[in-house]
């Protein structure tokens, strides 16, 4: 870009921001057609010239739109309140007193939340202090619909052994559905009758759009999602990226400290 053409531009800056302190009717007619033409060129050569520009321009778009989407998603968790982090006693996964919570939303035929399972139970396993809470939010089609109301109705009538039976049946390489749902029940000595009549119940329907109404305040897109303190984390992100949000919690309060 020549002196010329940056003084110009630094002219045209000045002009532009004098026009911004105008009301808005002068800032209406604050420049001809001349004028308008002038700073357009002047603009594009300039972005001609510099094109690095939109890329930070870009960049810092990205970055203002992630924060408004982050604090977002901390006031609808706010709003959402106990109920994201309940879940029956004896249907903890880890430690039931733990000092940090961390709440997934899966899918039984979710790709994703099958590979992402090895992490949960590393996380588990590796942290005595964090205490799991599982969502079920089955948006897959009927097999997973079939799939989450018999695991609803296993873990309501066997809340200890809810999380060996959403381990096996999330990773069966068969399609979770209900005639599978009730085979892994049973193998985990649940009598099948038991199983149908807990079904049935009011509480399984109620407890699924319960789930699907928190997914849609939380703005979950795709499973896995996870909420760890104050903040929503999209996609299977591993559990290196959850074990420090879980640090960031017990350091300041929320999942990122600043």
């Amino acid at each position: 870009m020549t002196r010329t053409n940056a003084l110009k531009l630094h002219h045209l800056l000045a002009v532009t921001a004098l026009g911004l302190a105008l009301p808005s009717p002068a800032l209406a007619q604050g420049f001809d057609a001349a004028q308008k033409q002038e700073i357009g060129e002047t603009v594009r050569e300039y972005l001609m010239a510099n094109p690095e520009v939109l890329v930070e321009v870009m960049g810092a778009l990205e970055q203002k739109r992630n924060a408004q989407s982050r604090e977002t998603r901390k006031q609808a968790i706010a709003e959402v309140g106990d109920a994201l982090f309940a879940t029956p006693e004896g249907a903890t996964l880890g430690n039931p007193q733990g000092d940090v919570t961390l709440v997934e939303f899966f899918d039984y035929n979710c790709g994703y939340c099958k590979r992402a399972h090895a992490d949960m139970q590393a996380l588990v396993e590796s942290d005595p202090e964090l205490r799991v809470v599982l969502h079920e939010i089955p948006v897959l089609g009927p097999e997973s619909v079939a799939a989450s109301r018999v695991s609803l109705a296993f873990r309501n009538l066997h809340p200890d052994k809810y999380g060996e039976f959403q381990s096996q049946l999330l990773m069966s390489r068969s399609t979770a559905d209900e005639a599978r749902a009730i085979e892994v029940a049973v193998g985990l000595g649940a009598g099948e009758a038991d199983i149908r009549a807990a079904m049935a119940t009011p509480a399984i329907e109620a407890e699924l759009d319960a789930a699907a109404r928190m997914a849609v305040s939380l703005q979950i897109s795709g499973t896995p999602s996870y909420v760890i303190g104050d903040e929503m984390v999209p996609g299977a992100v591993g559990a290196d990226a959850l074990a420090d949000k879980i640090a960031n919690v017990r350091a300041c309060g929320s999942a990122t400290c600043s």
